[in-house]
């Protein structure tokens, strides 16, 4: 890097600098009030803020309209933007929340298994799912469960003797035992 580059980046800091003097404490103060109060983000907000003003200085020319107006207007879209990826990822969970989970081998391995039936009860026709909701499930007789299925009783009896084998059957298949899982 000549003498050309070190000037540039002398520049670019002293533009920074400038830059920090003159307007971080009123757009520090306009962004906590845009994240609610939220000091770490505020800051953080700020700090991209200028970063951009550093990597777009030809956003910074006075003709093309107030200074402090385009950083409030960047540190604004940051802000939104913010918002808009928090959305749309799941809700975070605090230290309270993982320790209410089971953590023994035991509810794991229930709930690995739990799991592995639910996806082989989605390769089950629709009519002998149903049939399995209905009697094991919800807990329904044979008779309640024809009644909800419209079906006569001995129609729910051999759905359930067939979806079962086929439970059974993909089980076995995934490497489950069917004891354990029925």
């Amino acid at each position: 890097m000549g003498s050309a580059g070190s000037r540039r980046a002398t520049a670019d800091e002293e533009l920074v600098r400038a830059l920090y003097a003159e307007h971080a404490g009123a757009l520090f103060g306009y962004v906590l009030r845009l994240v609610r109060g939220d000091r770490q983000r505020a800051e953080d907000v700020v700090q991209e803020t200028l970063f951009r003003a550093w990597r777009h200085p030809e956003s910074l020319d006075p003709e093309r309209g107030s200074l402090r107006t385009w950083l409030a207007t960047v540190a604004r879209h940051i802000v939104v933007d913010g918002e808009r990826a928090r959305r749309s990822r799941p809700p975070e969970v605090g230290e309270d929340a993982l320790g209410s989970l089971p953590v023994g081998e035991e509810e794991l391995d229930r709930a690995m298994l739990a799991w592995e039936v639910m996806d082989v009860l989605a390769e089950l026709s629709p009519h002998h799912r149903q049939v399995l909701v209905e009697v094991y499930y919800r807990g329904h007789s044979v008779a309640e469960a024809a009644a909800n299925l419209g079906v006569p009783p001995g129609t729910v009896k051999s759905r359930t003797y067939y979806a079962l084998r086929q439970l059974k059957l993909l089980l076995e298949e995934r490497g489950v035992t069917p004891e354990v899982a029925l």
